[in-house]
C-alpha cells in the first residue's frame, strides 16, 4: 500500500503544478523615484533617505520577486557632496552611483541636471554604473560628431540604448517582456550633449518597440505638459514614470497614468501591475508612498549612506560647529528651485540677499547675488539646519562689500533681468524694478551716485557678468572679508541670520 500512496501523493503534486501553469497573468512592480540629489533623509531627518527607500524595496521583493526600481532622471547633480573633494576629485554624483548600485536600481533616465557634470565626470559616473540607462533624444556631440552615449567596461564601449526590455516570469510560468522608452527635457544646453526633438524620439523609439514586446512604459524627464503630450500621442502606454517637477503629481490622460514622486526620496510610487496575455491589457494601481523617519533604514545601504555623510560633515563642520543644528523654521515653503530662482525674486533669494546685507549691519544699499549660485533645486520646508544651507549654496564663497556708480549697477541690473531664465538672473535685497526704472531704498536709481552693495565674490569674477569686475569703471571700491567675518563665508552669514529671526 506504501507505494500506491506515495505514487498518488506524487500524481496529486503534479496535478497541482499542472493546475498552476502559465494562466496568462502576471503580476509585477516598479517602485520610482525622480529627482534625487541627496541621499541621507532631510529635512532634520524627517523625510527622505535612500536606506529607507531600500528598505520599502525589500518589502516589496518579498511580495513579488520581480519588482524593479526605478529612477527618472536627475541624480547626479546638484548635491552638497557632489561639490567635496574626496581622493583628490570633485565627489560629483559618485555617492548616488554607489547607493544606487547597492539598491540593485534597474533602470535611470538621464534628467537635465545629469548634465551639469563635465563630459568627463558623466562619462566615471555612467562607466561606475551596475543599472541600465535609458535616454531616445540625448546624445552625444564629439565636435558635431554625433553618436550615442555608452559604458565603457573593460576598455570595451556598450552603446546606451534608446529603449530597454526587461524579460519576467511569474511562479506558475507565466513569461512576458516588458519595454520602457524615456526622454529628456533640453533645459540644459551643453556642447558635448545634442537633444533632438523628444515627442519624434518618443514615437519613433515606442514603434521600434511595440511589435517585439508584450507592454511599453515610460520613465521620461520632461515637464507635466509634456508627458500629456506624450501620452495623448502614445495612448497604449499605461503608465508614464516621470520626473523634472519635485512635487509628487499623479494625472490620467486617456488610459495612461502620468505619476511623479517628491523630490529627494521625501516619498515614493509604487506601482503594481497585473498584465493579462490574453487581453493584452495591463492594470495599474499606483500608491503614493511617504519616505519619513518612521521606516527604519536598510542596514547595507545605510552603511554606505553614513559613509558618505561622515565625509561631509567633516568638511561642513570646518565653517560651522553643528551641521544638524534646526536653525530656522519654514512655515512658507522657501523656494529654491532652478526655474523660479532663475526668473523672478523668490522668498529664498530675498533671505539670501537680506542675509549679505547682515553680514555688514545692514550698512549697505541693497545686495546682489546671481540665481546660478543658488543650486539646491528644490523648496525648503519646516525646520531647516545648516546642512540644508550648504545645500543650497554649495560653492560657499565670500560677501564683498562694494562702492559702485550708479551708471554701472544700472548696467548689471539691467544685464540680470536680461537673463531671466538663467543663471546671471539677479536675486536682490531693497533693490527692486518699477514701471521700467530701477529703485534703491525706494529711491530711483541715480546714474552720478555712489552705492554701497553686498555682492557674492562670484560676481565680481565678470563669469555671468561680463561688465562687473573688480577693475571694472565705476566700481570704486572693494572690501574683501577677513576669516573671523561674518561675510567670509556666505553661507555662514545666511545661517547666523537665520538664527536671528527665530
Amino acid at each position: 500500500m506504501k507505494p500506491i500512496k506515495q505514487f498518488l501523493a506524487f500524481l496529486s503534486i503534479v496535478l497541482l503544478i499542472s493546475c498552476r501553469q502559465d494562466d496568462g497573468k502576471i503580476e509585477f512592480t516598479f517602485l520610482q523615484v525622480n529627482d534625487v540629489y541627496e541621499i541621507a533623509p532631510i529635512q532634520g531627518g524627517k523625510y527622505g533617505g535612500m536606506a529607507r527607500l531600500e528598505t520599502i524595496h525589500q518589502e516589496l521583493i518579498e511580495d513579488n520577486k520581480n519588482t524593479f526600481v526605478m529612477m527618472a532622471g536627475d541624480f547626479l547633480n546638484p548635491s552638497l557632496l557632489g561639490t567635496i573633494k574626496y581622493e583628490g576629485d570633485r565627489i560629483r554624483g559618485r555617492q548616488m552611483v554607489e547607493v544606487m548600485n547597492a539598491m540593485d536600481f534597474e533602470l535611470a533616465a538621464f534628467g537635465n541636471h545629469e548634465f551639469d557634470l563635465s563630459k568627463n565626470d558623466l562619462q566615471k559616473r555612467i562607466n561606475e554604473s551596475s543599472f541600465h540607462w535609458i535616454g531616445a533624444n540625448v546624445a552625444l556631440n564629439n565636435d558635431g560628431v554625433i553618436a550615442p552615449f555608452y559604458k565603457e567596461e573593460n576598455n570595451i564601449k556598450n552603446t546606451i540604448s534608446k529603449t530597454h526590455t526587461i524579460s519576467i516570469k511569474d511562479s506558475d510560468g507565466t513569461t512576458i517582456k516588458i519595454g520602457f522608452i524615456s526622454v529628456c527635457i533640453p533645459s540644459n544646453p551643453r556642447s558635448y550633449v545634442s537633444y533632438s526633438d523628444m515627442f519624434s524620439a518618443a514615437k519613433a523609439s515606442y514603434e521600434s518597440l511595440k511589435d517585439s514586446v508584450d507592454v511599453v512604459f515610460g520613465l521620461t524627464h520632461v515637464n507635466i505638459h509634456q508627458d500629456k503630450r506624450i501620452a495623448e500621442m502614445l495612448p497604449n502606454i499605461p503608465l508614464i514614470m516621470g520626473g523634472h517637477e519635485h512635487t509628487n503629481m499623479k494625472h490620467q490622460v486617456g488610459n495612461t497614468i502620468i505619476a511623479k514622486a517628491d523630490a529627494n526620496a521625501k516619498s515614493a510610487y509604487i506601482h503594481k501591475i497585473t498584465f493579462n496575455k490574453e487581453t493584452n491589457k495591463a492594470t495599474v494601481t499606483s500608491t503614493l508612498k511617504e519616505i519619513n523617519a518612521a521606516i527604519k533604514s536598510e542596514e547595507r545601504v545605510g552603511g554606505i549612506v553614513e559613509k558618505w555623510q561622515k565625509i561631509l560633515n567633516t568638511k561642513i563642520k570646518e565653517i560651522v560647529a553643528n551641521p544638524n543644528e534646526v536653525i530656522y523654521e519654514a512655515k512658507v515653503p522657501l523656494d529654491g528651485r532652478d526655474t523660479p530662482i532663475r526668473s523672478k525674486q523668490t522668498n529664498l533669494g530675498e533671505l539670501v540677499t537680506e542675509a549679505m546685507a547682515f553680514a555688514f549691519d545692514n550698512k549697505v544699499d541693497g545686495a546682489l547675488v546671481n540665481g546660478g549660485s543658488i543650486r539646491i533645486d528644490d523648496e525648503l520646508i519646516g525646520e531647516v539646519t545648516s546642512t540644508d544651507i550648504f545645500r543650497v549654496l554649495p560653492f560657499g564663497g565670500s560677501v564683498y562689500k562694494i562702492e559702485i556708480k550708479g551708471f554701472l549697477l544700472e548696467e548689471v541690473l539691467n544685464f540680470g533681468k536680461q537673463a531671466k531664465g538663467k543663471g546671471p538672473y539677479l536675486q536682490r535685497f531693497n533693490i527692486n524694478e518699477k514701471e521700467n526704472n530701477w529703485f534703491i531704498n525706494e529711491q530711483k536709481l541715480n546714474p552720478r551716485k555712489t552705492y554701497t552693495l553686498a555682492v557674492s565674490d562670484y560676481l565680481l569674477k565678470g563669469f555671468d557678468i561680463p561688465v562687473l569686475t573688480e577693475k571694472a569703471k565705476g566700481v570704486i571700491s572693494v572690501y574683501k572679508p577677513t576669516p573671523s567675518e561674518v561675510g567670509y563665508d556666505i553661507r555662514k552669514a545666511v545661517i547666523l541670520y537665520l538664527k536671528t529671526l527665530k
